[in-house]
């Protein structure tokens, strides 16, 4: 396959060929016709010059010799009869009767005879022009003629400079040709490699030509594209980090759950297995089996219950119902059902106990216990809710929480490594913002680590 310049220069040297027979072609029969006009004219004007030199004196054969040697053309007097009476060149007693010659008859009809044709007595193409003529009383013809080499010497000699221009000008268009074909090819250049960058996922974003406004727009076009491809890159990238993440996340999960899962079950297969195989098994032994496996089914139905709520808050599809509640009991009704977990702790309620706000009772009820549990869990002192009419405060003087793991501490299944917060699935504190924000309150949180935190919902 040929090239962008290699197409560009045969088309260009076939074009320069067709115009160049054509110009010349043109040019050729131009001239001839305007050398021929001119020596046509230059031939009247010596007829009309020998018509006033011709008198009754005249010795016509003379009068021929001197148009010979002064003009250099060739003159022939013929009588009416057509004999030639008169020759500058030749020997007339070996001339044809003239009388039917082409130029003759015309000029019988109009002021000139005119006429190309080729002389058998010269042995060349001549250009006659005759013109009839009466002197005393005595009718002749009197026709010149003129060599047409001459004239075709002449068109070629200017044919040749003629060339010579058209070459010049010719060569000039090829350099200029030239040159925008090698700034095409430049352009072309650049826009296979910015295209084959952007193939090869190298990510140019730019491309720019001023050679052209076709380019300029074609460039811009490509910039574009490629600032769209490139966008698109980062997004997919960014998706599949998310994919990744959340792949991982999912993997945590469910590892997490499994966990959590895995102990309870093994409890109560563990403790139903001893009580199949040991029918004599000892009645107080027995009841404190029958417990365990109790408290560790409530515990599976409270994980239950807690994954069942977060699909809920995270799908938008928890119901509300609000109603006017008293805050004071409903803190101090949730604190007493936490402390059953955690006999040997202490919070201290603080607060006017006849505030009441609007809130749905059961799941403001949620979010007091995972608050004062988490702080149970992660601290030894005793825990203290404070509230008032504007805000309700859970502060715990525990092991705090540092600042990285303080901005994603309300995410779905976000679980601090080093402590594993909130709780071992990490939805604690995801619950307790959902229901918070479908109250249309704030959560905020305060922490230091090793100083304790300070959880704080805004009413």
């Amino acid at each position: 396959m040929l090239t962008f310049q290699q197409i560009i220069l045969r088309k260009f040297f076939i074009l320069f060929f067709i115009l160049f027979i054509a110009v010349g072609a043109i040019t050729y029969y131009w001239l001839k016709e305007f050398y021929i006009s001119q020596a046509k004219e230059s031939l009247k004007q010596s007829l009309e010059l020998i018509t006033f030199a011709i008198d009754n004196e005249t010795k016509l054969d003379i009068l021929a010799q001197k148009i010979k040697t002064n003009l250099n053309t060739r003159v022939t007097i013929i009588d009416i009869n057509g004999k030639v009476i008169a020759e500058s060149h030749e020997d007339l007693t070996k001339m044809d009767n003239h009388k039917y010659r082409a130029e003759i008859m015309q000029s019988n009809e109009e002021d000139y005879g005119y006429v190309i044709r080729y002389s058998n007595t010269l042995q060349e193409h001549m250009l006659y022009i005759a013109k009839k003529h009466t002197f005393n009383n005595h009718t002749v013809y009197i026709r010149l003629a003129k060599e047409l080499k001459n004239i075709n010497s002449q068109i070629f000699s200017l044919g040749i400079k003629v060339l010579i221009v058209l070459i010049l000008f010719f060569i000039a268009i090829f350099i200029v040709t030239y040159k925008i074909n090698t700034q095409l090819k430049n352009e072309t250049q650049k826009i296979a490699h910015f295209l084959k960058d952007l193939a090869t996922k190298k990510k140019p974003t730019y491309v720019s030509s001023d050679f052209s406004q076709e380019f300029f727009h074609i460039t811009n076009l490509l910039t574009k594209i490629s600032q769209i491809l490139t966008k698109r890159e980062k997004q997919k990238t960014k998706y599949t980090n998310k994919l990744e993440a959340s792949n991982k996340q999912k993997d945590d999960i469910i590892s997490a759950i499994s966990h959590e899962f895995k102990n309870p079950i093994a409890v109560i297969n563990g403790y139903s297995q001893t009580l199949i195989d040991d029918e004599n098994l000892n009645p107080n032994i027995r009841n404190k089996f029958l417990t365990k496996i109790y408290k560790n089914g409530n515990k599976l139905s409270d994980l239950i219950d807690t994954l069942r709520l977060s699909i809920k808050l995270d799908s938008g599809q928890m119901s509300m119902n609000f109603t006017t509640i008293n805050l004071y009991d409903t803190i101090n009704e949730s604190v007493e059902n936490i402390k059953l977990n955690y006999p040997n702790r202490e919070a201290i309620i603080t607060g006017d106990k006849e505030i009441t706000i609007r809130a749905d009772n059961s799941l403001f009820c949620v979010v007091i216990s995972n608050l004062v549990e988490n702080a149970f869990k992660y601290s030894e002192d005793e825990v203290r809710v404070n509230f008032d009419d504007k805000a309700l405060h859970v502060i715990d003087s525990g092991i705090g929480i540092n600042k990285n793991n303080l901005e994603n501490i309300t995410n779905k299944f976000y679980r601090v490594h080093e402590n594993s917060w909130n709780n071992s699935l990490g939805l604690g504190l995801f619950i307790v913002s959902n229901i918070v924000n479908l109250h249309n309150f704030s959560l905020n949180i305060k922490s230091e680590e090793n100083m304790g935190s300070t959880f704080s919902v805004n009413f």
